[in-house]
């Protein structure tokens, strides 16, 4: 009986340790005072449909990573709105794309010519915002990681498609998301899946690469009818009744929080699971993930429109003081409809710190949607301010058997 015991207790132990390895709250437990909006956020989960990621990375003697995992109210069947997180994975499956293409002379800064054949469909010729004035997916790839451009976005949605979108995104494991609009664009489900003819060419000036018109035939939707609010404005209307999120877009914090993972640390997943990009293209995401606007020639971006934290929302939310050398963020964040997103890989070099942090918050007092009433500076910025620092402080007291090797992660700007 004596050893019955000590058997039973042997295991129970074993499922405590490993409770807190993986899923545990721990972290998100006793919020100390001076963290007033996260700990008032974190009190009142469901007011704030708020969603936490976090990964505490630790190093082997080979400088290889581990992973741990604590989550905070993670739910993949709650639906949120994504709004610009979306444009992270349709950025590196562009660059997939051209990788399984594998035609002579077309690489990602090829001129990327996108024409109109429906109404509803605008062309881009021309962009002035590059060194040569032409489009190309490397040039939308920089826009949409320095500043969230929706045109950007739209362009590559056009080139890539709903199928090939979502089943690539399935393939690797990201099973609880749905591409299927453009964004800021009044579209219909059904516009949305028609996409724009499009032509490569070559500096010369010479076809590459000639992509008709296509549709797509199956319809994505999500299956369970979400909605959110309780009135929205539409043509200038108030409709007083929840606005239906079935064809939009979904992209689970879980899914996202992988994504970029899999970026940063390709090596820790299964072969089918990665991106499949060379490793500059991948060192270009990189690169375009953690720049500041201002360390951008083509595009450049100036102050005061666009400081250091306008797309690095943990820790420095909307400080608009340069932040410091010591650190950089690899990250792509989200706003609209009342969320608020971010999804990153933290460092501080001088402190050998570094985690995963994704989180998404609702902040929409009236739920009336549309009407630009929504609490992002009073709430929402501070909240994933207060959440970077917390973490970063927890990080900085946090022992570890090794410190990392960051070297590979100090990018020439």
């Amino acid at each position: 009986m004596k050893n019955h015991l000590s058997s039973i207790a042997f295991f129970m132990l074993v499922s405590i340790l490993f409770s807190c390895k993986e899923g545990s709250i721990k972290p998100f437990e006793d919020i100390p005072d001076k963290y007033g909006v996260l700990k008032m956020v974190m009190e009142s989960p469901e007011k704030f449909k708020v969603q936490i990621k976090y990964t505490q990375i630790d190093r082997n003697d080979n400088n290889v990573p581990s992973f741990t995992d604590f989550d905070f109210n993670l739910n993949d069947s709650i639906y949120f709105y994504p709004a610009s997180t979306v444009k992270l994975p349709a950025a590196i499956l562009a660059l997939e794309w051209i990788q399984e293409n594998a035609l002579e002379d077309l690489t990602k800064e090829s001129v990327m010519l996108t024409d109109s054949i429906r109404a509803s469909q605008i062309s881009a010729y021309h962009d002035s915002t590059a060194s040569n004035y032409l489009p190309s997916i490397a040039h939308y790839i920089k826009k949409i990681l320095l500043v969230s451009d929706n045109d950007a976005y739209n362009r590559l949605y056009e080139l890539l498609g709903q199928d090939y979108i979502n089943a690539k995104l399935k393939e690797k494991g990201i099973k609880h998301t749905v591409i299927n609009h453009r964004l800021s664009m009044p579209m219909s489900e059904e516009e949305n899946r028609h996409f724009n003819p499009i032509t490569f060419k070559n500096t010369k000036m010479e076809t590459l690469l000639e992509i008709p018109g296509r549709e797509t035939n199956k319809v994505f939707m999500n299956s369970d009818n979400p909605s959110i609010g309780k009135a929205y404005f539409s043509q200038g209307q108030q409709v007083n009744q929840a606005m239906d999120f079935t064809y939009k877009n979904k992209y689970a914090l879980s899914d996202f929080h992988g994504t970029v993972q899999r970026i940063i640390f390709p090596d820790q997943f299964n072969t089918i699971e990665r991106f499949h990009i060379s490793d500059s293209d991948r060192e270009f995401i990189l690169k375009y993930m953690s720049m500041l606007p201002g360390e951008s020639d083509y595009p450049k971006y100036d102050l005061p429109d666009f400081y250091d934290s306008y797309s690095k929302f943990f820790k420095f939310g909307t400080d608009k003081s340069p932040i410091p050398a010591e650190f950089r963020i690899f990250n792509k964040t989200g706003n609209a409809y009342g969320h608020l997103l971010d999804g990153s890989y933290f460092i501080d070099f001088d402190n050998g710190v570094e985690f995963f942090v994704s989180a998404v918050i609702y902040t929409n007092a009236n739920e009336t949607l549309n009407d630009d009433t929504y609490e992002y500076e009073e709430i929402a910025f501070p909240f994933f301010a207060e959440l970077g620092e917390y973490l970063y402080e927890l990080e900085l007291k946090r022992e570890k058997s090794n410190i990392p090797d960051l070297n590979v992660y100090k990018i020439k700007y």
